[in-house]
């Protein structure tokens, strides 16, 4: 710890982001990061607590407390401190493949955990993470190095999001030769066509890919496995596989009308942007646009959120975010107290922007949709809601969302986006290689274990335990790693943490 008292003399700082009616103008990232100097300040502020709840990652009240990767965070921030910035690259690898993501998508569980946000702001830990990273790429430390030795092993992954990438990324560090296989165009899975450009530009997940190819990864776009190639090609050529294909099924909202022309997945919405927006700046309009357009969005989490702020990019006329739950606290509940993941009201960049353009929050609290409401030739014109209210199920005993009789209104509305959620992996990959699926419909294995019931057949990440967040597939991705490489070698010496 290089400074004792650096939390008392140092404020929190951060980047500081364009202003939302000068950044919904392009889809560029639109944070200016801290000069280096400021930065080593930041990390001056770590603690470094004899308990480091940040790197704990551990379950809490039922929710994820400190980071689930085990960062040694006080480690990095004392390095940062001190202006050894290779050395805390060093360390920062060891538990983490791709800062590079993390450090901009991240909710950062690290500083919801962190001792100094107990009774003031916590350290900058994401911040410091993103500057560890670039400083590498700039310094030249996050260079390809490649395997000296190969084992002669063969493993296939199916799905090149976070966990099968950084299944790939350990495996082929062990020496095994690695082939990913990616059904879309481009790599990076939901990372690529999930996430929006503005929260994470996707030159930077081609600098990694292309650091990764150098070490020797395969990788193979537009195959569709499970479709286009076989499954038992794969199981035939690798001596182990692994499915990482993510939880691709988005939860419908099944109501009258709902085969009005002008509703559409959220994904299905976002990853059509991104896709145009790289292979045309938008111009070959092959997407699904919101220009001048009424636009309801249903679903207010991190999803719906970035349909709010794609929206206005595309110029729409207004924007309304549909939440089923009651508006959260502005500050820790008593009931909620630290190092509990904080539930509290979060206005992310899409409702900041929503607030510049249209003057109000987007957000519509405890209100559920109950009818679409179309016109003669099938267009969508209305949104029929109804208010909801937490009553307690009498059999179950389980607080339930209930319907307020007589509280319908209406919304005017071009375009519905449907942000709910996602529920489960694609059944046709699961069948193609026979694996059972949970109740929950994810591919089931024991827990804490990623073999399936089929040999040789792994499998990891959101298609395992279900839509979660970028830091648990990597999580995952490295776990599922261990267990293949166990299995091939009868030993490992690959770390999780």
């Amino acid at each position: 710890m290089g400074k004792p008292t650096g939390f008392l003399e140092y404020e929190r700082e951060t980047s500081k982001a364009v202003k939302p009616k000068d950044r919904i103008k392009n889809f560029n990232e639109f944070h200016t990061p801290l000069p280096k100097e400021q930065q080593q300040k930041q990390g001056a502020r770590c603690m470094a607590c004899g308990v480091p709840f940040c790197q704990s990652g551990m379950t809490v009240g039922g929710m994820a407390s400190g980071c689930p990767l085990h960062n040694l965070v006080p480690e990095w921030n004392d390095l940062v401190y001190v202006g050894n910035w290779k050395e805390a690259y060093n360390r920062l690898k060891k538990t983490n493949n791709f800062p590079e993501f993390t450090s901009r998508v991240c909710p950062a569980l690290c500083e919801a955990a962190c001792t100094c946000g107990f009774n003031g702001d916590a350290v900058s830990v994401k911040e410091n993470e993103y500057g560890i990273i670039e400083n590498a790429y700039a310094e030249g430390y996050a260079a390809p190095k490649p395997p000296r030795v190969r084992t002669g092993k063969k493993v296939a992954i199916v799905g090149s999001g976070p966990s099968g990438l950084a299944a790939a990324d350990q495996l082929n560090k062990r020496g095994h030769s690695v082939t990913v296989f990616e059904r879309s165009d481009r790599i990076g899975g939901l990372l690529m066509y999930g996430i929006p450009n503005m929260k994470l530009e996707k030159h930077i997940i081609d600098r990694k890919v292309e650091v990764m190819k150098a070490e020797g990864v395969e990788f193979v776009t537009n195959a569709n496995v499970g479709k286009d190639v076989k499954a038992a090609k794969l199981l035939k050529e690798y001596d182990k596989v692994i499915l990482a294909c993510g939880s691709s099924n988005p939860r419908d909202i099944n109501v009258p009308g709902r085969d009005a022309k002008g509703i559409y997945f959220a994904v299905d919405f976002l990853s059509a942007t991104t896709k145009s927006l790289l292979d045309s700046d938008l111009k070959d309009g092959k997407y699904i646009s919101a220009k001048g357009k009424k636009v309801v969005i249903i679903g207010g989490g991190d999803t719906g959120n970035d349909c709010v702020g794609t929206s206005i990019r595309h110029g729409a006329a207004s924007v309304t975010q549909i939440e089923m739950m009651p508006k959260l606290p502005d500050e820790r509940a008593e009931d909620n107290p630290w190092p509990v993941w904080p539930k509290v009201c979060k206005t992310d960049y899409g409702q900041e922007e929503a607030i510049a353009v249209f003057g109000h929050d987007p957000r519509i609290y405890q209100t559920t949709v109950k009818e679409f409401v179309k016109d003669k030739n099938g267009n969508l014109t209305k949104v029929i809601t109804v208010k909801l209210e937490q009553k307690k199920d009498e059999k179950t005993g389980r607080m339930m969302m209930s319907e307020v009789a007589g509280s319908e209104s209406t919304l005017e509305a071009d375009i519905v986006l449907i942000a709910a959620g996602f529920l489960g992996c694609q059944k046709y990959v699961a069948d193609a290689f026979g694996v059972k699926l949970n109740e929950r419909t994810n591919v089931a294995t024991e827990a804490g274990k990623y073999n399936t019931n089929i040999e040789n057949v792994f499998v990891a990440g959101d298609m395992h335990r279900g839509q979660s967040l970028v830091v648990w597939a990597i999580r995952e991705g490295r776990e599922v790693a261990k267990e293949v490489d166990l299995s091939l070698m009868g030993y490992t010496n690959l770390s999780v943490q």
